[in-house]
């Protein structure tokens, strides 16, 4: 924080009475080397200095009376444009370094103006805290946008934290501050100190734009370097550049990184630990991709990374930004892709973030009707703000292009679509035209979408919304909103209140089964059993299912094989592929020690084995956004909760019978749409995974009896709380 002016004299100049006080606007006219005619003068403000003097001359500046102004006056000739001062203080220390205020302004006027239209897809270059050269001097450019402030001032381990020692210039109406600081090192830690036009009020800030932070409780923010990591996943991305990623299978393996596993001593794992230990897990159970909770830094651990404070920064709680960079390129080298969790919607209060970032409403909306979270205790982003719209487009860019990300999955997309989100009736602004949807927001997420589609092909944007707002996953010029898919939240609902009936009433119930075939190709669907499903009360996907142990894990085998052959892609959080018994707890590891039992093994088994054939066989994931992928071969049959559908594409197919009651079924006849043998691929109660062993010997054959309209049907055995697919040979 600013130090008192405590030596500032009453008969100073104006301007110079302004810098000691730390509230001069445009220090640039005050400080650094002027230019009259032939003659030069040069003025420095060094709090606590006993002496100065130019560096390459030895020439004194002399003190102006009772202050901490030094000056030289001299010819034109006598002094470069570019110098050094040196100077001691009261304990005797000597430095030397060049004066930040002898250099013209560093950043264009063609980023600028970019900037302020809301266009400048890569502002994380040049805002925030970068390594530069300015005439061949090295150091630190720091910039920030603070249209409102009346002084900004760079704080840091360099300057002991004292805004009066490097206050920033003023780029007029862009409302961007900037300075270069020479000599600064990587590792510095610093923050912006903001002092309010109006009130004069101090704000201290982190760095909107900063690319690490202190691991918290400490909150400020780090200067790094840039573009220093050489990536070994050449292969992967040129792959990913022209996939096809709507027709290829993706499973994808949600976790928290704070809690999935940890150390001997409770610690955190370092993102490269974390590499090693996730990817061997992952490909043993053969998901496609992991998708991470927000790993944006955050100060608060139970948030889980959903209240953001550093938008630019990997949380140094795990490590370092090269440290996630060999993450993410571990995982690609290893054919798995990587997800981010994104928070575009809403940021925290906390006073060093972004909230009243220049004593004024910036980012957010000054309304509270429209500006806060009453249920989150959050805030707003101003979508209609050039600016605020350029500092998340630039952001989504940003983790796609620096740590080589493969997508975001967008938080809380209802909440950001409507004005009305979670209010009660008059504590909403309705729209231009007087309804509930936010028109900024909307131009903003078709932007951020086509841009990123655009610039990275093959990445994809994931929208979690809950609501029936219509062409989610459809392309901006059909009048989309242009997200590459969208979880099913319907689908989840529907399943879980249906898996949770004792069997003798699920009879009653068929429709939540049968209900989501109806909408289910309206958007291009992620089947998600997310974290959000196993907080808070809810219970853990195996404490979901009714009945008792045994018929627990069966009804969980038979959902996950439900899951994994319903058309859409597959999301399932950590801990429920091996059946964790308790509610996740994101303050400690899962419990991996449950794997020492042969019910919690046999879950593992069967998510592997249902990975394995739903990324081998192209019917199960081929067409899981079309309705030529699905089949029903009876939907009807509720009195004995059972369903059987068809998977396929264009050459083969998979029966699936699944049995949502404890009773075997033998003799169950179903329609078959060819003549063959049916060999059984997948029996989720088959001993392997801890069922019953009850089956089909592993084939049957055809009979030429029509049956549900087919001309061929079979008789098969179905287990208890059991699903079983099928695949036809032909020859």
């Amino acid at each position: 924080m600013t130090h008192p002016a405590h030596n500032a004299h009453k008969t100073l100049p104006a301007d110079l009475q302004k810098i000691a006080e730390a509230r001069h606007h445009e220090p640039f006219s005050v400080l650094g080397r002027h230019i009259e005619g032939d003659r030069a003068l040069i003025r420095a403000y060094i709090p606590g200095a006993a002496a100065v003097s130019l560096a390459e001359t030895g020439q004194p500046l002399v003190r102006i009376a009772d202050s901490d102004f030094f000056e030289w006056r001299g010819t034109r000739a006598e002094t470069a444009e570019r110098y050094q001062l040196h100077w001691s203080d009261a304990s005797g220390h000597t430095h030397t370094a060049y004066d930040p205020y002898c250099f013209p302004p560093q950043l264009s006027h063609f980023d600028l103006g970019l900037f302020s239209e809301g266009k400048h897809w890569h502002a994380y270059r040049f805002l925030g805290a970068h390594p530069h050269a300015a005439d061949g001097v090295h150091g630190i450019l720091f910039s920030t946008w603070a249209p409102n402030a009346g002084r900004v001032s760079v704080v840091g381990d360099f300057n002991h934290w004292d805004g009066r020692r490097h206050p920033m210039r003023t780029r007029g109406d862009s409302g961007v501050w900037e300075l270069f600081i020479p000599g600064i090192q990587e590792g510095a830690l610093y923050k912006l100190e903001i002092r309010n036009r109006d009130s004069g009020a101090i704000h201290l800030k982190v760095d909107p734009y900063a690319q690490r932070f202190e691991v918290r409780p400490g909150t400020a923010s780090i200067v790094v370097a840039e573009r220093d990591y050489s990536w070994g996943d050449e292969t992967w991305m040129k792959a990913r550049a022209s996939s096809d990623w709507l027709h290829q299978p993706m499973s994808i393996y949600e976790a928290h990184l704070g809690s999935w596993q940890r150390d001997e001593y409770g610690s955190f794992l370092n993102y490269r630990e974390l590499a090693h230990r996730l990817v061997d897990h992952v490909k043993r159970t053969g998901f496609t991709h992991i998708e991470l909770l927000p790993i944006t830094e955050h100060p608060l651990d139970a948030s889980w990374g959903y209240q953001t404070i550093g938008y630019y920064a990997a949380t140094s709680r795990f490590g370092s930004p090269n440290d996630f960079r060999y993450f993410v390129d571990y995982c690609h080298q290893h054919g798995i892709g990587v997800l981010l969790d994104w928070v575009p919607g809403h940021f925290p209060k906390d006073l060093h973030g972004l909230a009243r970032f220049d004593g004024t409403a910036l980012y957010e909306h000054e309304d509270p009707r429209r500006g806060e979270h009453r249920d989150w205790g959050t805030l707003i982003f101003n979508y209609g703000r050039n600016e605020v719209k350029n500092f998340l487009m630039s952001n989504a860019l940003f983790w796609l292009e620096e740590f080589h990300l493969d997508g975001l999955r967008v938080d809380a997309v209802a909440s950001i679509l409507y004005l009305d989100y979670s209010r009660e009736p008059g504590d909403w602004l309705p729209n231009a035209y007087g309804g509930n949807e936010n028109l900024e927001a909307i131009d903003f997420l078709r932007a951020v979408n086509q841009l990123t589609h655009e610039l990275h092909p093959g990445t994809v944007i994931i929208a979690e919304e809950s609501t029936a707002w219509p062409m989610v996953s459809r392309p901006t010029y059909l009048g989309g909103l242009g997200f590459s898919m969208k979880w099913n939240m319907g689908w989840m609902h529907d399943t879980l209140q249906y898996m949770s009936k004792d069997p003798i009433h699920r009879h009653y119930h068929h429709d939540h089964l049968t209900f989501g075939l109806l909408y289910a190709f309206t958007e291009n669907f992620v089947l998600p059993f997310s974290h959000d499903e196993v907080v808070h009360g809810k219970q853990s996907m195996l404490n979901k299912m009714p009945g008792d142990e045994w018929q627990k894990f069966a009804n969980l085998r038979l959902l996950y094989t439900y899951m994994f052959t319903y058309p859409g892609k597959k999301l399932l959080f950590m801990g429920c592929e091996f059946g964790q018994g308790n509610e996740w707890d994101h303050a400690n590891s899962l419990d991996w020690w449950v794997l020492d039992y042969p019910f919690h093994q046999g879950i593992q088994t069967l998510i592997g084995d249902l990975n394995q054939l739903y990324r081998s066989l192209p019917a199960l994931h081929f067409y899981d956004f079309d309705h030529h992928g699905f089949e029903w071969i009876d939907c009807h049959d509720a009195t004995q909760s059972v369903l059987s559908y068809i998977r396929k594409d264009g050459d083969g197919f998979v029966l699936v019978a699944l049995n949502f009651t404890p009773i075997p079924r033998h003799n169950y006849r179903i329609g078959v749409p060819e003549d063959g043998w049916y060999h059984e691929i997948l029996n989720s109660d088959s001993s392997y995974y801890g069922g019953g062993n009850m089956g089909n010997f592993h084939a049957v054959h055809s009979e030429p009896q029509p049956w549900m309209g087919r001309p061929w049907s079979i008789q098969i055995t179905l287990p208890p709380l059991a699903g079983v697919m099928f695949r036809l040979s032909r020859s």
